[in-house]
């Protein structure tokens, strides 16, 4: 006899006791894991890489810092505010849009995206040495052939590929 629920159980009375359908609360939990995980790692990253260093840990995987004044692969160098308040646009209309995103794979999305996109609005606002939203992104993850990168990033793309998943699995395909 199984007295243990089932990964299925679970899911399905999660699904019912979130009445709204928002699932803002794992929406939050996630963004703010991703949040410190980016914010921790980037800690470490300058205290350990600032000298110079680089830190080599599987095939062509090294932990290498890098400052980034641009977006994803270093395109739009020098536009620190301009992608400053794309961020916080993304953020506003995601948490805006959030009953749109069905389920919890869904949920874990967002938060995530939102997550990635607040560290890295993070670096923008609180490592500027200048202008407000001016401050470089920190990159570490390098794989020397494709762009450095951090947990921001990976959550950020992950998130997005997670919510296309979503929606692909919730598409209706039936003829009927």
């Amino acid at each position: 006899m199984n007295s243990g629920n089932t990964v299925h159980e679970i899911h399905d009375a999660y699904e019912d006791h979130d009445a709204h359908g928002d699932h803002v609360g794992l929406i939050l939990l996630s963004s703010a894991v991703v949040l410190f995980l980016d914010q921790i790692s980037k800690w470490w990253a300058l205290e350990v890489l600032a000298d110079g260093q680089v830190i080599p840990v599987a095939w062509t995987l090294r932990f290498r810092l890098v400052f980034n004044n641009g977006s994803a692969f270093g395109s739009f160098q020098n536009m620190g505010p301009f992608l400053g308040i794309i961020a916080v646009g993304l953020v506003v209309w995601l948490m805006m849009s959030r009953k749109r995103f069905k389920g919890v794979l869904a949920a874990l999305a967002v938060g995530s995206i939102i997550g990635g996109a607040s560290g890295n609005l993070a670096d923008r606002a609180f490592r500027s040495r200048a202008d407000l939203l001016d401050g470089a992104v920190i990159d570490f993850i390098d794989v020397q052939w494709w762009p450095v990168w951090n947990v921001a990033d990976m959550g950020i793309v992950v998130g997005a590929c997670a919510i296309v998943w979503s929606a692909w699995r919730e598409q209706d395909y039936s003829l009927a």
